[in-house]
């Protein structure tokens, strides 16, 4: 029989891998009910992992904690030292540090947690839940792409703006006419499409008009089907009723209906005939909205919808009056490059506006894309936007102002672009801006500019080479002009001896003539 030393001097002498360990709660994420391994403090001050929050975001889940509270996603802030803490605890029981949960596996675990947690709500939120959860395994991640369609593009876009000011014609890049946030092979192919043996219309927007949650998402994500798979459908749908029952759902707080509302949006506006249809139904103001604060792939589509709208030239100043500049402009810093992409070509087709060039370049808009195209960042999309302001009077001199002249001839002479296209819009912008006169003249010299201007003379494109040629023919025009101008040596003039002839001669004159004074006061 073992004495009770005897127990104790065995369970000391125990591994401390033989022990069966329970992390502290502070540990365990209330989501994945796991070791953190990338924890985050929230806003609401918990804490969680990291994709945990990423997945609730996407899903516009809040969960309920265990004392009730709801928690706050909107700002996160990693929390290094429970992280150092979670480690050591490990390494103290000899155990591996935990991995950090995928985003895939985080989803569908907030989908089990919301699933568990709604089954004491209202029957709406209810069968919201189901909807979702019915997705399987692949949920909202199924709608990561708008249904938008890529084109060939053009080499030259020809825009028919009203503007007298527009450099449209004269930008090599090749310009898309199709949001960039558009995937071929997006499995919303999956989705049943609603029965096609009654009015597609009619059925779509009673569901859209549902207050149940689920047959909200059922429609937007037909809608979103029926316009990428059947191009047909697009002008069809596109009604006054469709448009005002779709409004409503772009903002929604489910991201699953926000998301799919959007996109569908984007596949509406790329009939052409939609385009100024769908900006006076009042449905940018909602876009805007979400372009500012909504879900990440939501900002996405928006951006997107936003650019193919900006097309029409009926719609480029209202789209400005609206709203949509300040939000583009943040949006050039986006995390997505769809969004980034989309943003920047829609800030070029409003910059063809006289009225959108003002408002831009009163928001700070140069300083801000002359540091992108200082650092790389969408270089040739933003050159195109710089080029339109070059192309008047009020953006050269903002433009001087900012450094861009040395700019442009710095990217030039380092070789800092990296296709043909974009250097063809660096000297289209840097040719815009040399019609600024003295000024011009004054900082080019100061940049050196006619090295760079001659190496482009001779190993640039036709059209670089044409613009490159003009620059210099002006500036050395100029400089002839100043040598030729006669220099007056006053100090020799005055020793001459000429000043007092002509006096002597002029007043001899005047006594000959009309009296000593002539003068009248």
């Amino acid at each position: 029989m073992r004495t009770v030393k005897q127990r104790w001097k065995i369970s000391f002498h125990r591994s401390p891998s033989s022990i069966k360990k329970q992390p502290p709660n502070e540990f365990i994420c209330p989501i994945s009910g796991s070791l953190m391994a990338d924890p985050v403090i929230i806003s609401s001050g918990q804490t969680f992992e990291l994709n945990c929050v990423q997945a609730c975001k996407a899903l516009g889940f809040k969960p309920i904690l265990s004392d009730g509270s709801t928690p706050d996603f909107s700002n996160l802030i990693p929390n290094l030292a429970l992280k150092s803490i979670i480690l050591n605890w490990c390494d103290t029981f000899l155990l591996n540090p935990p991995k950090p949960i995928d985003l895939q596996s985080a989803e569908k675990l907030a989908r089990k947690l919301m699933a568990s947690q709604q089954t004491t709500h209202n029957e709406e939120n209810d069968q919201s839940i189901k909807g979702v959860a019915e997705n399987g395994n692949d949920g909202v991640k199924k709608f990561t792409h708008a249904e938008s369609e890529l084109t060939q593009r053009r080499t030259h876009f020809t825009s028919s703006s009203s503007s007298d000011e527009s450099v449209a014609t004269t930008t090599p890049l090749p310009l898309s006419t199709r949001p960039s946030c558009y995937s071929a092979s997006s499995s919303s192919s999956d989705i049943e499409i609603l029965s096609p043996n009654c009015s597609e219309e009619e059925t779509i927007i009673v569901l859209l008009k549902s207050s149940q949650v689920f047959e909200q998402e059922e429609a937007v994500m037909s809608l979103r089907k029926i316009t990428r798979t059947r191009e047909d459908t697009r002008f069809d749908l596109c009604t006054s009723r469709m448009l005002s029952a779709l409004r409503s759902l772009i903002v929604s707080r489910y991201a699953t209906i926000q998301v799919n509302a959007v996109a569908a949006l984007v596949n509406l506006s790329l009939e052409n005939r939609n385009k100024v249809k769908i900006v006076r139904s009042g449905i940018v103001p909602p876009l805007i909205d979400v372009l500012r604060g909504g879900f990440p792939e939501a900002q996405e589509h928006a951006a997107g919808a936003l650019f193919s709208l900006a097309l029409d030239d009926q719609n480029k100043t209202a789209i400005g009056v609206l709203g949509a500049l300040p939000p583009l402009l943040h949006a050039l810093r986006s995390y997505s490059e769809r969004a980034r992409n989309d943003s920047a070509l829609a800030l070029y087709h409003l910059s063809l506006v006289q009225s959108n060039r003002s408002k831009m370049l009163k928001l700070g808009s140069v300083q801000t894309l002359l540091g992108m195209v200082s650092s790389g960042h969408l270089t040739g999309r933003v050159l195109l936007v710089l080029c339109n302001f070059a192309a008047c009077a009020e953006g050269r001199a903002v433009m001087l102002d900012s450094g861009a002249v040395k700019c442009f001839c710095k990217m030039l002479k380092g070789d800092e672009l990296d296709t043909e296209s974009t250097r063809e819009s660096c000297v289209a912008a840097l040719y815009g801006l040399s019609h600024g006169g003295l000024r011009f003249k004054g900082l080019a010299k100061e940049a050196e500019a006619e090295e760079v201007l001659r190496k482009v003379e001779k190993a640039g494109s036709e059209r670089a080479r044409n613009k490159a040629r003009k620059m210099l023919e002006m500036m050395k025009g100029r400089d002839e002009e100043e040598e030729e101008e006669e220099v007056v040596d006053w100090v020799a003039f005055l020793n001459s001896g000429e000043v007092t002839r002509t006096k002597f001669e002029l007043g001899h004159g005047m006594m000959n003539g009309s009296g000593a004074n002539s003068t009248e006061f």
